[in-house]
């Protein structure tokens, strides 16, 4: 739970803050194996459930989203 004045995309920059830093603090290894440094991604997904978005349809979308981002997209030139 957080307080309401935060908005979602504060409360993921908190935690995504603080998880990395604990992650690099107990494991030195994890910051030496990354580009840059960064441990988390840019982009965040939130979502409440209920009515029809249910935590199956919340699933499928991260699978699907996972499968996605192995599939390199061919670019255009021509």
């Amino acid at each position: 739970m957080f307080p309401l004045r935060y908005s979602i995309s504060r409360v993921v920059g908190i935690i995504k803050n603080v998880s990395a830093s604990v992650i690099f603090r107990e494991h030195d290894e994890v910051k030496r194996e990354l580009w840059g440094g960064e441990f988390w991604e840019d982009g965040y997904f939130a979502r409440t459930v209920g009515d029809k978005v249910t935590a199956d349809v919340i699933r499928n979308y991260i699978k699907y989203h996972r499968e996605q981002e192995r599939t390199p997209k061919q670019l255009k030139l021509f």
